[in-house]
Formats: C-alpha cells, structure tokens, sequence
C-alpha cells in the first residue's frame, strides 16, 4: 500500500546543512534554497513520525545467508512510496543512473555484510531490499524510512541525485542493520553512534568495492553529492571532522574529532549528524593503525560489538568503546595489537582515559 511519510526515517543530509542553505537569499542558488526550505518542513513530520512508530524487532544472524533480492521503484517526482517498479532482481538495467546505481549500491551493501560478516540481509533474516528513486522534485535528501531506500535528485545547484554516491546509499541501508540489531535510540550520544555506525560501513562498502586498503581509501562519506559551486569534498570526513567543506553558501563543516569539542545541542536531536565525527575519527584510527582491508579488520571489530548483545539502546560513546575494545580481545586476544589499536584509538578522541 503506498505511503506519503517514512515511518523512521534517517537521512544523510542533517539539518544544520540545510539551514544554511535554506538562509541564503542568493539568486544563483534560489532552487536549492527553496528545496532545502521544503526539506527542513518535512523535518518535524518524520521525527513525530519516528517517534510514533513501534520499535523494530532485534534479529541474530541467521545461520544460512539468504539470497540477494532488490527492487527499485520510481516515484516520478511525487512523494508517494514506493512509486512504480522499474527493476527487479536479475533485471536489465534501465538506462536510468539513479535507478541502475541504486541497484549497485544495494547489491554492494548486501555483499560486504553477507560475504564478510554472514548477515542473511540486513535484518538477518533474508529481507529483500527495495528502494525508490526520484522522489519529490529537486528533493535534497536521501533516507530510510524502516522499509526501504529513498532517494532524491537534489536540486542541480547544490547538491546532485543522491544515488551518486557509493557511500550515501550504504550509509542509509546501515540504518536498517542498525534498526535490526541494536536499534540504538536516535538521541544523543546514542543517536551518534547510530549515525556513525551508518558511516563507518558506508565507507567499508566503497572500500571493498574499489579493492582500497585502508591506507588507500578517502574516508570521505557523500563525495559525489556537491556540485561545482561548492567548496567542499563531501558531507563528512572520518579521517579529518570538520575539514569536509567550508563554503559560503553552506558554512563550514561543524563536526567535532575530539570530546574537547562536543557540541551541546537540543537540535538535530541533540547533534546525532555532527557528535558523530567523534565515533567516526576512532574508527578511523583505528583502522588505519592496523592497516590493511579495513572491512576485514577494525570492520569485523565493530560488526562484533553491535551483535554482541551489550550495547543499550541508550548506548553512550563510553559503553560503545569499551564494547568495540572487548569485541576486538574475543575475536583477536586480550593482549593483541588489535584490542590496543581500538583502545588507543578511543583514547586518541578523549572518550577513554
């Protein structure tokens, strides 16, 4: 049955952003402006909606992996889910990139949990994955709304379709691993962590796609979303918080690397987009100081802590770092250099003493 409004939604695209873009009363940049002023409206609605909505069963692992099933939907420019079917499983592709990626991007998502983790999809029962291109007109956002993947085009001035981005649309099919494992609460420190978790293995997927080590990978999430008239790589950067763009139409990238700088704020439900950049960085150091494929490394380390049983749905960076710190001395020893990597790394960013 169609549905107008996502019942929990996670998009990529956080609201600080858009309101510096929705402010701008720049002629050049009117659409975006305009598109960011429509995307700010549906805010409130999808957070009354979030909020409303039952939480989610969490689900273990199934013991067999299922079988990669995909299908993309096109709204055609209307704010109704899911829009019409334009590929399915096995499909030809369409001719449409924002169709054709989406159904990439998915296939890429499913494979690094399924092949390198042994998740039966990314509920751990074998969900199909569905997703819906060109949603809205000049929609500036991306998001998952506890069923499927949906996408906009972007407004052209701004930002571009979201389905460019490799790491975009893993990042947003995260939230449905974390929605069926954790389900950490969208809050906080808690709703930092759900939405770094989404980063960590949206550049885990890019990563293993490309073949890139760790030492090798840009560890950027969303670097193909900006146009031209942006000064700007992506929307966040884990190797570097804060440094992902600083343009006049945008503002300057707000994330913290440290707990030096954690931002005390009520917006944004209590900065989940910006205090992410903390739990980002330690993954980054983490990673980097075991080198290698990443997925297979610090990845697995992370995979293990959120299916481990022992992160609330409250989690607070202290809990999560000593749960990533545990999970790395079960699967590689107490006294390995992979355990000390993770904590040195929660040290470095002032979470651990």
């Amino acid at each position: 049955m169609p549905h107008t409004l996502p019942r929990t939604p996670c998009s990529i695209v956080p609201p600080h952003l858009l309101m510096h873009l929705a402010a701008r009363q720049d002629a050049r940049f009117a659409v975006a402006a305009d598109a960011a002023r429509r995307a700010l409206r549906e805010l409130d609605p999808l957070r009354r909606a979030r909020e409303e909505s039952l939480r989610a069963p969490v689900r273990r692992p199934s013991a067999v992996v299922g079988t990669l099933t995909r299908r993309i939907h096109d709204a055609g420019g209307r704010e109704v889910l899911p829009g019409a079917l334009v590929r399915g499983e096995g499909g030809a592709a369409t001719g449409d990139p924002a169709a054709d990626e989406a159904y990439d991007g998915l296939g890429s998502t499913y494979r690094l949990f399924s092949e390198e983790y042994g998740r039966s999809s990314i509920d751990g029962a074998g969900m199909d994955l569905a997703a819906t291109v060109h949603y809205g007109s000049a929609y500036d956002n991306a998001f998952w709304d506890g069923e499927r993947m949906v996408f906009g085009d972007g407004d052209g001035e701004i930002f571009g379709r979201f389905t460019a981005s490799l790491t975009v649309i893993a990042h947003e099919l995260t939230h449905g691993v974390t929605q069926y494992s954790t389900n950490l609460e969208y809050q906080g420190q808690s709703g930092a962590l759900n939405e770094s978790l989404s980063d960590v293995f949206g550049v885990l997927v890019e990563q293993r796609a490309l073949g890139q080590d760790a030492a090798a990978a840009s560890w950027l999430v969303g670097a193909d979303l900006f146009t031209a008239a942006v000064q700007g790589v992506a929307l966040r950067s884990l190797a570097a918080p804060g440094t992902a763009y600083d343009d006049d139409v945008l503002g300057r990238d707000p994330q913290p690397a440290t707990m030096a700088d954690y931002v005390e704020t009520t917006s944004d439900n209590g900065g989940v987009h910006i205090n992410s950049g903390i739990p980002n960085h330690a993954f980054y150091l983490a990673a980097t100081a075991l080198g290698g494929r990443a997925w297979e490394g610090a990845g697995r380390i992370w995979y293990d802590a959120v299916l481990g049983g022992g992160i609330p749905t409250d989690c607070d960076f202290p809990t999560f770092a000593a749960a990533t710190t545990a999970a790395a001395g079960a699967r590689f020893g107490a006294a390995g250099r992979e355990a000390g990597a993770v904590a040195d790394a929660w040290s470095a960013v002032g979470v651990l003493p």
